[in-house]
């Protein structure tokens, strides 16, 4: 074994790969890492490798203080008026529910807001400058994990990332791992395809190995622990990316630099930027991201200190520190609170601090990228999944040993979700109230004496000004960034110029205006059906742009079109202020299903781009990565990776079959029930068949599965005949 076993210090060496005149393994010797179930009831500070100097860590009181006390002044001063606004006259219970939801629901955007202030001045006052690396001490592995994804768009990608590292000049330092979780067969020859086209074409030093697991267990976070655990003892430290990311040679270098410059580090997040999207929603996303993101991020980062989080890609790692601590427990119970954790990045980040290590980010670090989901409803397929992860943070919440800011992250991604209920229940109240003031008896004379009768009613004015208040602190972190965007003449000028910035500013404002309520219901849909018991899959996200059938939206968003009516229609029959008071809500679920459509048509969001409008810096000048990412996509798309068909690959290609067969894991004891009965019924098939297409017609998905899992199988379908023999 051409390795040396990790040391109680974490330190490695690498495999040796000088000897080029033999092959390239698919990949290096294992070198194990054991990673230890970790506890979220009861915890001790025991086995494991510990930060150099944690004391010496300089916490940001006085920015935090400025943050949650100062969230805490605006809710306090938000739920006074709001008091003031219901306590004109007899104050009633439906008024009182209002103001809770109300204090609520405000306290979320107070904090939001003040964050957004400490960003923007970070921002301002900022004048740190890019540091130089000129040589690195360890390795590190940049690891994609991917699940049914299509293959000429990773492959490009990690091609891209690995050419841009290499033109650092410091390339030797780094490895690359392709671990796959596919259960597409079709999808799988293919990435084996495009692996041995890739090693072939980089030569014996490529340093690029793919790994293919069997079953998908715990989806990524057991994807990146099989990798841990197998390999893991390789390298100091790990960037792990999505199957979206794109990452500048730059930006990983500096990455590792810094994680080799704190040795208390055990996560360091980069910021990534939306970008290649064309599509009208992902265009909203992509402004979005990349005007206001950059305030939001440095007001997290800044408070956080070395308290931070970690959003599960575009970040490095400490491996050994990863593999003591951040081994994840099943929750008890089922789905969806139990099983698995689904945010598992969340969750690492936790743990990770909770053992002494740091986690922060460097929002100023440039060239991290990645990509959004087309449209509405793939957003909301998404978020889904986010939904349920983050509600089963509420078990998690409360384990031992957490530092308090890491309980604020796991609260702010709960409070993500549950905002949109409580934003349902506020406008219901409302309305309600509404009612109770125009058609309920009024009591004019209480029990207690009176010279006047007691009218139930607000204050309007009142009501205005902390409407315009609302409004301001919710809109207040959108301006904080595009006054910075228009103040940087470099990031002006790639935007498309000061006037299209703004104009596009306000598309930006308008459509999220619109968007808004119909993610509220979709949200809120959500967290009903998972306080019900519901649970999610794991769908692979669909990331190419692309319309949807109008049939499907008409379908989704039905429901939604016919709420927006009913609430309108009833609104205006109880009060035209009313009606105007819900006009946003009521006119953007009433155009849910025209608004759906819109979001995912290509031609909107292309019409937009040549008018520079929704235009990022990324796309004035564009990062060189990500334009090689484009053309090797191009090309490898050219080569049909995406198109063909894995069993006839697999037939038609000897090389393609061996090296298939080199990979595949030893089997293990089979074992008498579905995988033995599976087997049989595919090895009857291709007894049956008589040709190559007999089988590739025969052979369901999950059967193909069985055949690509095992040799023998394998060489029975290569012993088949391309063609019928001539009768």
């Amino acid at each position: 074994m051409d390795v040396v076993t990790a040391t109680r210090s974490g330190a490695v060496a690498a495999p040796d790969h000088a000897a080029a005149a033999r092959p390239l393994p698919a990949t290096p010797p294992e070198n194990r890492l054991i990673m230890p179930v970790q506890s979220f009831r009861s915890w001790k500070d025991e086995d494991g490798r510990r930060p150099v100097a944690p004391r010496d860590w300089k916490t940001p009181w006085l920015k935090r203080l400025f943050v949650f006390g100062g969230g805490l002044v605006l809710t306090a001063y938000g739920a006074w008026e709001m008091y003031n606004v219901v306590s004109v006259s007899r104050t009633t219970s439906l008024q009182y529910v209002l103001l809770v939801l109300f204090t609520v629901n405000f306290s979320w955007i107070a904090l939001a807001f003040t964050s957004a202030v400490l960003g923007f001045f970070g921002l301002l006052f900022d004048r740190s400058r890019p540091v130089h690396v000129d040589t690195l001490q360890h390795r590190t592995v940049v690891v994609m994990p991917i699940y049914n994804e299509s293959t000429a768009r990773t492959f490009a990608a990690l091609a891209a990332i690995r050419e841009s590292v290499e033109a650092t000049g410091l390339g030797s330092h780094f490895d690359y791992f392709i671990v796959s979780d596919t259960t597409n067969p079709d999808v799988w020859i293919a990435e084996e395809r495009a692996f041995l086209a890739l090693r072939e074409r980089l030569g014996p030093e490529a340093r690029v190995y793919y790994r293919h697991r069997p079953k998908n267990h715990h989806r990524k976070a057991g994807n990146i622990a099989d990798f841990v655990t197998r390999w893991g003892g390789h390298y100091e430290h790990m960037v792990v990316l999505d199957a979206d990311s794109l990452m500048t040679g730059t930006c990983i270098v500096r990455l590792a630099a810094a994680m080799e410059a704190d040795p208390d580090a055990g996560i360091i997040q980069s910021l990534p930027l939306i970008i290649n999207r064309n599509t009208f929603f992902a265009r909203l996303q992509q402004f979005a991201a990349r005007v206001y993101g950059p305030v939001i991020a440095t007001g997290l980062a800044m408070w956080s200190g070395r308290d931070g989080n970690y959003w599960g890609h575009n970040a490095i790692i400490r491996t050994q520190a990863f593999a003591d601590h951040c081994g994840l427990p099943d929750l008890k119970g089922k789905p969806p609170f139990g099983g698995h954790v689904l945010s598992h990045d969340f969750v690492e980040a936790a743990l990770i601090r909770r053992a002494g290590w740091s986690v922060y980010m460097l929002p100023d670090l440039t060239g991290s990228y990645e990509e959004s989901p087309p449209s509405l409803i793939d957003v909301s397929v998404r978020d889904r999944r986010w939904c349920q992860g983050n509600l089963q943070h509420s078990r998690i919440i409360g384990a031992k040993g957490f530092v308090a800011p890491t309980r604020q992250h796991f609260a702010t991604g709960i409070m993500g979700y549950l905002a949109s209920p409580l934003w349902l229940m506020q406008l219901v109240v409302g309305i309600l109230i509404v009612l109770q003031v125009s058609y309920a008896r009024p009591e004019y004379f209480t029990q207690e004496f009176t010279l006047f009768p007691v009218w139930p009613r607000f204050d309007p004015e009142r009501a205005l000004n902390l409407f315009a208040l609302t409004m301001a602190i919710l809109l207040a972190p959108k301006l904080f960034g595009l006054l910075l965007t228009l103040f940087n003449s470099k990031l002006r000028r790639a935007g498309g110029g000061a006037i299209r910035l703004i104009i596009s500013a306000l598309i930006e404002v308008l459509f999220s205006a619109f968007f808004a309520p119909i993610m509220m219901l979709i949200q809120s849909g959500s967290v009903f059906q998972i306080l019900l018991g519901r649970d999610t899959g794991w769908n692979p996200q669909r990331r190419d742009d692309g319309s949807i059938p109008l049939k499907d939206i008409v379908r989704r968003h039905r429901m939604h079109t016919v709420m927006g009516l009913v609430t309108g229609i009833s609104a205006f029959l109880i009060a035209t202020s009313l009606f105007a008071w819900m006009s946003p809500t009521i006119v953007g679920l009433v155009l849910a299903i025209p608004l759906s459509w819109a979001s995912g048509q290509l031609a909107i969001g292309l019409w937009l781009k040549r008018r520079k409008l929704l235009y990022t810096p990324e796309e004035g000048d564009p990062p060189a990565v990500a334009l090689r990412a484009n053309a090797l996509q191009a090309e490898f798309a050219a080569a049909g990776y995406d198109d063909a068909d894995g069993l006839r690959a697999l037939h038609a290609e000897p090389a393609l079959r061996e090296a298939h067969e080199a990979m595949l894991p030893e089997p293990p004891p089979r074992r008498r029930g579905e995988i033995e009965a599976d087997r049989a019924v595919a090895q009857a098939k291709l007894v049956d068949a008589e040709t190559i297409d007999d089988a590739a017609i025969w052979l369901k998905p999950k059967e193909r599965m069985v055949v690509l899992h095992d040799r023998a199988l394998v060489a029975l379908l290569a012993s088949l005949p391309a063609e019928r023999p001539a009768t």
